[in-house]
């Protein structure tokens, strides 16, 4: 690490449980990030700026005006654009050391496969049970540990699904596919702007210190936000040991 990067990084390194060790951690790492919406531009702007080495962006959409009221990445100029390009630009300003791969695709098993096997964090900011539940099973797959977030309205969840920990219950132990789940999206029920910046910088802090190995994670806990209130709720997640997902994969 050089001088310039000493200095960048200075107010991380400074702190006891990160310093130069976990700093370096991220600049090796690879983060994948799916959805460049309202919860994946907070978490790409914060893991670009703490200097994760490469970043995969993942969505299909392009940058539309309804996005702007909370899309913090994006302004009036990139209307039309692709999100991964709009935000690769965008991300490339703020930290030009940082490695972007954009996907401009929509993803599901066969896609997601490959793009989990090579990263180190996940970070599910997609907006649709089908895709979350895919990330959970590539997750799951390659025992990579996966950070989930979800915003709507007033309310938001945020929890973390570590694979790793063949005890710790997945997506799926929470969120069963196929279970009658109302799907909801800010498209038609509208969501509160700041939120997904609140719901968006903690996944990104859960990224950052999976990858520092620093504190204890939100593997097993969903956290709850009503924003109208601004109160948060912490629910216990258990594993579930009939699990279609992580119990088949617990197996192996």
């Amino acid at each position: 690490m050089d001088d310039a990067q000493l200095l960048r990084y200075s107010r991380h390194i400074l702190l006891p449980e990160l310093g130069v060790d976990a700093q370096q951690r991220f600049a090796d790492a690879r983060a994948l990030i799916i959805g460049v919406g309202g919860l994946g531009n907070p978490v790409a702007q914060f893991l670009a700026a703490a200097g994760v080495g490469t970043l995969t962006l993942v969505d299909a959409d392009s940058v539309d005006l309804t996005n702007l009221q909370r899309q913090i990445l994006f302004d009036t100029n990139v209307i039309g654009i692709a999100k991964v390009d709009a935000a690769a630009q965008r991300l490339g300003d703020i930290n030009p050391e940082v490695r972007i791969v954009r996907v401009a695709a929509r993803v599901g098993d066969a896609e997601l496969a490959p793009l989990v096997a090579t990263a180190d964090i996940v970070v599910d900011c997609s907006d649709n049970f089908a895709t979350r539940h895919a990330i959970n099973r590539a997750c799951v797959g390659a025992r990579k540990p996966l950070v989930s977030g979800a915003a709507i309205r007033f309310d938001g969840q945020v929890a973390v699904f570590d694979a790793r920990d063949r005890n710790g219950p997945c997506y799926h132990c929470l969120f069963g596919e196929g279970d009658d789940f109302e799907e909801t999206r800010c498209a038609t029920m509208g969501v509160f702007a700041p939120l997904v910046g609140i719901v968006g910088a903690t996944q990104a802090a859960e990224a950052l210190k999976l990858l520092a190995h620093a504190g204890n994670s939100l593997s097993g806990r969903l956290l709850m936000l009503d924003a109208l209130a601004m109160e948060w709720r912490e629910v216990r997640v258990l594993k579930d040991p009939a699990c279609a997902v992580c119990a088949r994969s617990a197996d192996r």
